[in-house]
This record gives C-alpha cells, structure tokens and sequence, in this order.
C-alpha cells in the first residue's frame, strides 16, 4: 500500500498512522508524549492488538526520553508507564510489551529503544508466518472448495497488526495463493472498523469483497454464502476462550450451525496463560455517544461494550506464527521465549 508507516520510531517520537481518519484521509500523528500516546490509544487513532504491543514498546522509550527532559524521578516514571499499560484493559498485548521493554529502563534508554524497535521487528515477521500457516490449514479444512469465500470482522490486517496482518493475513496468503473468492466484512458497530478500515485495506491489494452490517451476518454464513469465518483476537485465555471485538461471539455460533471452520488467528504474544477463562477478562466499556450519536434521541444510554468472548468449544482452530492447535487437541497457551 502506498501510504506512510503504520507505526514507527523517529528521532525520538512515535509516527502513527491517525485510523480515525480513514479512508477518507491519510494522516500521521507525531507523539512526543506521554499524554498524546494515552489519547491516540484510547481515541482508538493507534488500535489492533499487535499494534497496540508494538505502541506499548515505543512508549515506554518515549517515557524515557521524556522523563529525561522534564527531570522525573523513578517513581513518576513508573506512573507514566502504568498509564500506558492501562490505557485498553481488553488487549493483552499492550500491557505485556510495556511490561517486556521496561524491565528494561534500569540498562538505560539505549537499551528501552533497542527492546522496543525488536517488539515491531517481531510483530511483523511473526504475522507473515501466522498467515502463511493459517491459510495452508484453511485449504485443507475446506478442500472441497477451489475458491474460499471468507467471512471476517473488524480490522485485522496490518493497519492493526503490522506486516500482513492476522485473521486478514491468512485471507491475503489465500489471494496470493489464488484460492480466495471473496470476502465478506462486517460493518463492525459501533466504530466501523470493517466498513472504513478493512473495505480499504482489501481495496489497496485488490481483493473483492462485500460489506455486510453485523446484523445480517450470521444470516448471511447461514445461507451457504461462506466457506469459513476468520477473526483475530485481543486476548486468549489459558482455557481458550477468546476476547475479539463485539460481534464476534454470534459469527462463530452461526459458523458452528452452518458447519463450517471457525477460525481464531492471532500471534502468540496475545494468548495469557495468566488469564485462567473468558470469564476473567477485563470487557472494555466505551463512551456511550459511540453508539447514540447522531440517531439517538438526546440523553439515551448505551452500553457499549467493546468486545465479546467466545468460548473454546466454539472455535475450530487457533493459528499463532508458531503452531495451529485444533479444538479436539485442547489447548493450554503457554509464554513465549520473549515473554
């Protein structure tokens, strides 16, 4: 795609591509502070769970750089980075990245930097294994079907994960396998990412798709109008229950009805062994007038949960850059040499 770095590490600041402008404009932030990186994060303008641990990375060095400036003491360092961590409950990618790099800070800001320009190096190289993995199995798990015509949610590809993406990765390994048929997107209520964010990142690399609202679709997979569905995930848990955003938990009931492969894709750094179920994960609650605004009559609530959990038992297969573990096998998330 011909547009500037999702994320990147300049001269001392974060640039981060501003995604509550897509696709209607490109523009790059320029974060050279704590308080603007906790707004571009919780503005969802820096958004996607392997993104948001790669943003993580870079903060705690721009923390660094800017406690130099200002004269912090260690512990409003520590506070700084805290707000970091905290910023999106749901994700567990930001708060293990910033935990990572800043067990770093006592060897000093060299060393921060390094730590953090290694978690994005990863977090590309990692996606484009996941999909290269996930879409051989794909094939195999659908091998009555020459074209796959693929159901996904929200936004999963580098614009959320950096190199090739996830659950987006493996459905572009498909197309440059010439195995895709097409994609079907969900709008993803409340905040559209699907509609401004996917619809656009398939239209840079040529892929035909079609944009469904999220109430048509498990309709839509119930018609035979889908081969699989394909979704990433904010957080796994040790028992395999996965937090994706909202909407996700009725695509894998209706893939489940339809007979079809529901397929959870997303790198090993967001499955928390610490985390024992579903059950135990923080649901991020978001403004109300994300919903409400502009249809509502004024003074209407909403609750605007964020994201979902789907249990195991729903879920085919989970693809991480390092291994594909199928439902009937289990699975017990364990750390990765990194963490």
């Amino acid at each position: 795609m011909d547009t500037p770095d999702v994320l990147a590490w300049r001269d001392g600041h974060i640039e981060a591509l501003d995604q509550t402008a897509l696709p209607h404009q490109v523009r790059v932030l320029r974060i050279t502070t704590v308080d603007e990186l906790v707004e571009a994060i919780t503005t969802l303008a820096v958004r996607g769970a392997p993104v948001l641990g790669a943003t993580g990375a870079f903060g705690v060095a721009l923390a660094v750089r800017q406690g130099d400036r200002e004269g912090w003491d260690a512990a409003r360092l520590d506070a700084e980075v805290k707000r970091i961590a905290d910023a999106r409950p749901t994700a567990v990618n930001l708060r293990r990245e910033v935990r990572i790099v800043a067990a770093l800070i006592p060897r000093g800001r060299d060393a921060v930097e390094a730590a953090a320009l290694e978690v994005n190096r990863f977090a590309v190289t990692a996606s484009q294994r996941l999909s290269r993995r996930g879409a051989d199995w794909l094939r195999q798990a659908c091998a009555g079907s020459d074209k796959l015509r693929v159901h996904t949610h929200c936004n999963t590809g580098s614009l959320a994960c950096l190199g090739w993406g996830t659950a987006l990765g493996v459905i572009r390994a498909l197309h440059s396998d010439g195995a895709l048929g097409h994609v079907i997107v969900d709008e993803t209520r409340p905040l559209l990412q699907g509609a401004r964010l996917t619809c656009w990142e398939l239209g840079q690399l040529g892929i035909e798709h079609r944009l469904a609202c999220d109430g048509a679709a498990p309709f839509l997979i119930s018609q035979g109008m889908a081969d699989a569905v394909v979704v990433g995930a904010d957080r796994v848990a040790a028992n395999g229950d996965v937090a994706n955003k909202i909407g996700t938990y009725g695509l894998a009931l209706a893939a489940r009805e339809a007979g079809i492969p529901f397929l959870v894709a997303a790198p090993e750094s967001t499955l928390d062994p610490d985390t024992p179920s579903g059950a135990a994960i923080p649901i991020e609650r978001r403004p109300d007038d994300e919903v409400t605004v502009p249809a509502a009559p004024a003074g209407t609530r909403a609750l605007n949960v964020a994201f979902d959990v789907t249990p195991w038992a729903l879920v085919t297969a989970l693809v991480t850059e390092e291994r594909l573990i199928t439902n009937d096998e289990g699975v017990s998330p364990r750390p990765t040499a990194r963490s």
